[in-house]
């Protein structure tokens, strides 16, 4: 499979080079695991508009008309069948009005795994999600992009598992050696394995971050970060009591053009359970903003301590969010 495979799977340029890059793959199970390793771990937020982007409105028949030999086109049109045959004029047109209120909001297209659901469905849905705060929202369609990828992968494998056969019929004379070759090519990994069980091979940190400037819709760069340690004389901190003296510095760093800290801490094996503190000077990057800085606490448990924690940030001026990443 090539990049422009992948492509048709997720509009963003950054995930399909990726991907190209770890395939093959044995079978779609280890492609879908990559791919939602790359998608939540590799790409950033320009990334993600990327792939919002390449997506026709939902329910515009004249989008899904333009590009009838496009590869991702034509997928779409196929998802949207079932939004297409249940509108009637007056849902179609309501829902073209609500996805130019969700476009002028929220900057981006409204997306939404859309096979199978009708156009009553999805207007409900677009309603639903409309009040959303950006941060809440990107997110969101970020996990409904995921969905249409996956949806697509099976397609993209499928597709090409008929054309293999197709011509497996056609030199069936040489059909041993193609049936050594395959075996040979089943036992293939791929140069990175995403949430490997072992994590000796570790080329990163344990412990990451990135920051996504939301209301300008981009990474953001120069904000100095600190990952701090408890190790205080009570065994948790305490909301109530402030000891400030029982965080231990691990590592401090400035994030880059794409909004990504350098390392935190030296990459090992395993990190050391505990409670954790990442702390971001916000009020340096917005002087105008609400935060003076942003700390998110965190504890990795014993039975975790070779798993990789991955804490980003997507910061507003007035608001910001987290969520635990792979």
């Amino acid at each position: 499979m090539e990049e422009k495979d992948f492509l048709a799977c997720c509009g963003s340029t950054k995930f399909a080079k990726e991907m190209a890059r770890v395939s093959p793959f044995s079978n779609l199970e280890e492609a879908i695991k990559a791919a939602r390793f790359i998608w939540m771990n590799g790409v950033d937020v320009n990334g993600w508009l990327q792939a919002f982007s390449a997506h026709p409105q939902i329910g515009d028949r004249s989008s899904s008309e333009s590009k009838k030999n496009d590869t991702s086109a034509l997928w779409s049109k196929g998802e949207q069948s079932t939004a297409l045959a249940t509108a009637t004029e007056s849902t179609q047109q309501e829902l073209l009005e609500w996805n130019f209120k969700y476009h002028q909001k929220f900057g981006f297209v409204f997306l939404i795994c859309a096979s199978g659901r009708s156009t009553p469905e999805i207007l409900a849905e677009l309603k639903k999600r409309y009040p959303n705060r950006p941060i809440v929202e990107l997110e969101i369609a970020a996990h409904e992009q995921m969905k249409v990828t996956e949806l697509r992968l099976a397609k993209l494998f499928a597709a090409k598992e008929r054309t293999t056969s197709s011509i497996n019929d056609r030199i069936s004379v040489i059909g041993a050696h193609l049936n050594a070759a395959a075996d040979a090519s089943t036992t293939h990994l791929p140069s990175i394995q995403p949430k490997p069980s072992h994590v000796s091979g570790r080329t990163r940190p344990p412990i990451t971050t990135h920051v996504l400037d939301v209301s300008c819709g981009r990474p953001a760069s120069g904000i100095e970060v600190h990952l701090e340690m408890w190790n205080g004389t009570q065994q948790r901190p305490s909301f109530s009591a402030k000891d400030s003296s029982g965080w231990v510095l691990q590592g401090s760093s400035v994030t880059d053009t794409d909004g990504r800290s350098g390392a935190l801490m030296g990459i090992t094996d395993d990190v050391a359970p505990g409670i954790y503190r990442i702390s971001f000077n916000t009020g340096k990057y917005t002087p105008t903003g609400f935060f003076p800085y942003v700390s998110i606490l965190f504890e990795i448990k014993e039975s975790q301590r070779s798993e990789h924690f991955h804490v980003p940030l997507l910061l507003s001026p007035f608001s910001f969010s987290t969520y635990r990443g792979s």
